[in-house]
């Protein structure tokens, strides 16, 4: 499975690409490296010759999900962030994390049926 043919691969990277126009250097430093993160290690779990590792780095990813859904949060209530835009990618970072429970569902149900 090559990663770049993955929606939530897609969809992560778009979003990471998102936080350009935040006001705070250090804070949008910051939300960028959580951002990217969630690409990347679907991108290096997808490269691993092992389905198990790549379920590992899809959990990986979707706890970098959180911890970026949790600075856009903070990001919102100290007034770094527009409350449309970051209501916007709260909503990204749940749809997400839920494709990425489902991708490694799917491939979690792949290794059962391989046995």
């Amino acid at each position: 499975m090559k990663f770049k043919d993955l929606d939530v691969w897609k969809r992560s990277a778009r979003l990471s690409k998102s936080f350009a126009d935040c006001k705070d250097f250090g804070f949008r430093d910051q939300i960028t490296r959580s951002g990217l993160s969630i690409p990347c290690n679907i991108a290096e779990g997808s490269e691993r010759n092992s389905k198990k590792d790549f379920i590992r780095f899809l959990h990986y990813a979707k706890g970098s999900c959180g911890e970026l859904r949790t600075q856009i949060y903070i990001g919102i209530d100290i007034g770094y962030i527009e409350p449309i835009q970051g209501k916007s990618w709260l909503n990204e970072t749940r749809e997400l994390s839920a494709m990425l429970v489902g991708l490694a569902s799917s491939i979690e149900k792949q290794l059962i049926t391989e046995g």
